[in-house]
Formats: C-alpha cells, structure tokens, sequence
C-alpha cells in the first residue's frame, strides 16, 4: 500500500458571541484537516492543532516526502519527516502539522487491519472516560461573578462531574470568580483552573494561595511554558497539582519537563505534540515518571477521536489501587460549529461520560459536506 495523495482543509466558522482567556478574544473558530489518500482506496483522517494557515503549510512541504510511501510505516515516517525539519522544526508548527498526518496514518492503519487504533498501540483498558466540561470563558457583557457561576452550574445539571474554569485576568478577579464557582457547584464536583499561562510565578503564587483551600484538581499553565523554574516555584509553593504540556512539543520536550519535575500533570495536545505515536511514548515516559497524563483537546470531532484512542491505552494514575484514578477527556463546551459538524456521528457525552469509538481507525466518519460548508477563504 502506497501514499498517493494528501490535502489540506482549512476551514472557519464565525461565533455568534465572542469570548476570551486570558490573552485573546475569539470570534471565529478555525481547524486544520489532514486527509491522506491511498491506492488501496483507504483513506486517513488527522487534524493539527494550532494556526490553520501555518500548520496547512508545514503539511504542504512534507508532502513530496510522504507520497509513494508505505502509510502502515508509522515510526519510520514519523522519524523520517522530523530528521528532515529538524534544523527549523523541534518545536511548534513543523510538529503540529507532522501530528495531523501521525494521525491520519494511525486511521488508514487501523481501518486497513479493520481494527480500533488503540488495538494496535496494546489493547484498550477502558471503553468510555470520564469527561471534564471546558468553558467558563470570559464574555464581552455581564458580570463573570453571574454568568461563570451560572454557566459551571449548567455543566454540572448536564451531568458532568468535574468542570475547568479559565482564570489569567487579574489575581483578585480570579479569586472572587473562583470562589463564586465552587460555591455554584458544590464540594463533589471537581473545579480545575486554567491561566493559559497569563502569569509569572509570583502573581500565579499568590492566586494559588487564594483559592488553595476550595480543593482545586490542578492549576494548569500557571507560568509560561519556557519558564522551568517558574513551574518549581509554583509547584513548591501550593498544594495544588500543576499542570501544563499543551505548549510542549515531542517526546523530547516532555524528557525535560518531566526530569525537572515541572509538572504533577502533564497535557500534550495529540493534535500538536507529534500525533499517536509520538504522544502514546510520551505517555510511556509520564508512567515511568510517576507523572499523570491528560491530554489537552481543543478542536473538531476528529481531534476529539484521536484524543480518545489514545485515552483508551493510557494507564491509571494509580496502577495498583483497588478503586484507580482514570484519565478524563477534556470537553469544550464553547461555540464551536465546526466541531460536530465535521463527523456525520458527533462524539457526545452522556452525564459526562463518552464512549471511546469502536470502529476501524479513529472509528469516525467524517461529513465531506461541512468541509466544504466551513472552508476557509
């Protein structure tokens, strides 16, 4: 079986309401679609993370490199593209778009042997997760201290037991907000922040101690990704878990932040960090690290199954535990008209549960028809 041809799909959906995190309003949702054509008639699906533009062009200069080869040969692609884009390419939009291709290869190899890939990464240890509600989002009108309260109170009616809420706007702020949410929601449900690295350590240290005791799941992207030792800071200061890794890259990026010690919980985006088979060895390291791994979603049904074969193999936060802490899968609950439109079978929770998809390869199904509706001018 040979690679015949790859195309890009750039597509854009304009939101209805703007929204925000700490260092950017959006009013338009994009994503990046990798589809790989075989001449067995097998065709792969993948999608990047990152700015659609840019990763749409690093998928265009691996191209001539890809066609003619043999797409069940994962690892050896995988290395091959990386050693050629190493001098410009560790980090960022060279390995984002090399992760959407990792994927799309991973679909045409589990759909070719007829086979779920998380068969073909070792065999599944869970069937469905437990999903978190991503949203709490700032608005251009009302006041946070209303609507986030109300919002995470919604997720919670809908079933789902652990919500995150974006902080990075101001220490005080944040801290009211936080406070506000936990009270709206309740002590069994679990809160998790989010600054989107907003922060330096002393201010993320000071926000830490303000909402310490409302037993926070983690504090994710506390400081700046480059910042190792700002990451210590942080972790040495609080009790509550640090999180981060959507800004890391590779298994040899995480080799480092986990040898520092920089992360309880490390979150690399499958659609940027280098596809499955770079995230499921990052994964295998975490393990050896004793460091816990949820991966960071943020995109369309098809990052959302990807994320989800991966989530199948991941081991438990605690191996030997009669009663295991699992992964959960992160569940953008914002405005995103791409995301289920993109599949023909939206991937759905039920009381914040979903199901990891059964079918050959990503065991998705995605709607030609939307790619054309949301393509990008």
């Amino acid at each position: 079986m040979k690679i015949t041809k790859i195309r890009t799909h750039v597509l854009e959906a304009r939101l209805s309401e703007p929204f925000a995190y700490s260092r950017a309003w959006y009013d338009t949702r994009m994503a990046m679609i990798v589809e790989i054509e075989t001449d067995e008639g097998i065709t792969g699906w993948g999608e990047c993370y990152g700015p659609a533009w840019l990763t749409a062009a690093a998928v265009k200069v691996m191209t001539p490199w890809l066609i003619g080869m043999n797409p069940l040969h994962t690892d050896r692609l995988w290395q091959e593209v990386y050693a050629r884009l190493r001098d410009h390419g560790q980090k960022g939009a060279v390995i984002e778009g090399l992760s959407g291709v990792d994927i799309a290869l991973w679909d045409i190899k589990g759909k070719f042997f007829g086979v779920p890939a998380y068969e073909l990464m070792g065999g599944p240890l869970r069937t469905e997760v437990q999903a978190y509600a991503t949203g709490l989002y700032r608005r251009k009108t009302g006041n946070p201290l209303d609507y986030l309260p109300q919002e995470a109170a919604e997720y919670v009616a809908d079933g789902f037991k652990a919500v995150k809420l974006k902080v990075g706007f101001g220490v005080e702020e944040d801290a009211a907000v936080t406070h506000a949410v936990r009270e709206a929601i309740g002590q069994d449900i679990a809160l998790m922040v989010d600054a989107n690295h907003a922060y330096d350590a002393v201010a993320a240290i000071r926000l830490g101690k303000k909402i310490e005791a409302l037993d926070i799941g983690w504090f994710e992207e506390p400081v700046p990704p480059e910042d190792r030792e700002g990451h210590l800071q942080v972790k040495r200061a609080l009790s509550i878990p640090v999180a981060g890794g959507e800004c890391e890259f590779t298994r040899l990026g995480f080799r480092d932040m986990l040898i520092a010690r920089a992360f309880d919980i490390v979150q690399p985006d499958t659609c940027a960090a280098g596809g499955l088979s770079e995230c499921k060895k990052i994964a295998d390291m975490a393990q050896a690290f004793g460091v816990r791994y949820n991966p960071h979603v943020w995109g369309t049904g098809i990052a959302m199954a990807a994320s989800l074969q991966l989530l199948a193999v991941l081991p438990t936060h605690t191996p030997t535990s009669l009663a295991p802490i699992e992964p959960m899968l992160e569940f953008d609950r914002t405005e995103h008209p791409i995301r289920r439109a993109a599949l023909k079978e939206p991937i759905e929770h039920m009381n914040g549960i979903v199901r990891i998809p059964s079918g050959p390869g990503l065991g998705i199904d995605v709607d030609r028809d939307a790619l054309a509706r949301f393509a990008a001018q």
